[in-house]
């Protein structure tokens, strides 16, 4: 099989680089990259130049139209049989490619999604973040996780699809927030066989600071909205859960200040979610700084996307604006 790798980049060159040198060592040869700069002031060019002879490799410049679009862009212009589809802060194994090739030809999926797991080169701010988006604890625990209580649906940053669905969806119909899950929604919805490929990982650098950290997850939350627009059934019970706990923590604020009856039951309560993750992370990363920074990293995905996902949802549900 013939594979096509899509790349959207926007003002990340470094970050390109990274990538493009793990595909070089993809013990399976036979693919492309396409890459595909969205309207970046801060260029791959030169870069780029530097994989020419090293990869069948193809960059392309175009106006910025956000990553869904551009996406498609790349997807016009592919020539293989599958198209694969990462994020550019992502580092690919060795053998990811064949482990895809090899899980297709025995279980054919027309379209499939890879789990996430942080390298052992990130910084330690890295890996609680990476701790955060894919712990148990957190609703990040439902992203490649086979055990899922929801439906699996493959996330742009590890995902494949075949040439057919691409010629049937025409791809993203949305270019940003939660685009990657509308696209899966409607893959499933036309029919076409979907899942998880679990040991088709990708080491997904995510944000490297708290502050973009809470920008990516805020715009998470406002994305399950927009997401509500297109499919009011994909709106779960659990995806209330990042909100809930932004309210119980002002409640446990304010018990606290006001010496409330309830103060010791939250403290207790807040106390055993902390005591939770901190051993968890501290098990799973056998660090105690990773531990100490798991928590500060899970209160920041929680936060951050409860507090988009309410905005989100008292102006497009509650006051009926338009996005």
């Amino acid at each position: 099989m013939f594979f096509s790798i899509i790349i959207p980049l926007y003002n990340r060159p470094q970050e390109i680089k990274e990538l493009l040198e793990t595909l070089t060592l993809q013990t399976y040869k036979q693919f492309e990259v396409l890459i595909i700069e969205d309207g970046s002031v801060n260029d791959a060019a030169e870069i780029i130049k530097d994989f020419v002879g090293k990869l069948d490799i193809t960059y392309f410049v175009k106006p910025n139209s956000g990553q869904g679009f551009t996406r498609n862009y790349g997807f016009e212009r592919a020539k293989g049989d599958y198209f694969v589809v990462f994020d550019s802060d992502c580092l690919i194994p060795a053998d990811y490619l064949q482990i895809v090739n090899d899980s297709l030809a025995k279980n054919w999926l027309d379209a499939y999604g890879g789990p996430d797991d942080a390298h052992p080169s990130f910084t330690p701010t890295q890996k609680a973040i990476s701790y955060a988006m894919t712990s148990p604890f957190t609703t990040g625990g439902m992203r490649g996780n086979k055990n899922s209580i929801s439906k699996f649906h493959p996330r742009s940053f590890n995902m494949g699809i075949s040439r057919e669905v691409w010629e049937k969806t025409r791809g993203f119909i949305i270019t940003r927030m939660a685009e990657d899950i509308e696209f899966s929604i409607r893959v499933q919805r036309m029919g076409f066989k979907t899942g998880l490929i679990p040991e088709a990982k990708v080491y997904h650098k995510r944000r490297t600071k708290f502050g973009q950290f809470f920008k990516q997850l805020h715009f998470f939350g406002r994305g399950r909205i927009n997401l509500y627009t297109f499919y009011s059934n994909e709106l779960k019970p659990m995806h209330f859960l990042p909100a809930f706990f932004v309210l119980f923590l002002v409640f446990t604020i304010l018990v606290n200040n006001f010496r409330c009856p309830l103060w010791l039951t939250c403290d207790i309560l807040l106390g055993t979610i902390i005591l939770l993750i901190f051993f968890h992370s501290w098990w799973k990363n056998k660090s105690l700084k990773i531990a100490f920074l798991s928590v500060a990293a899970t209160f920041t995905q929680q936060t951050a996307y409860g507090i988009g996902f309410m905005q989100e949802f008292w102006k497009r549900i509650i006051l009926k604006q338009k996005q």
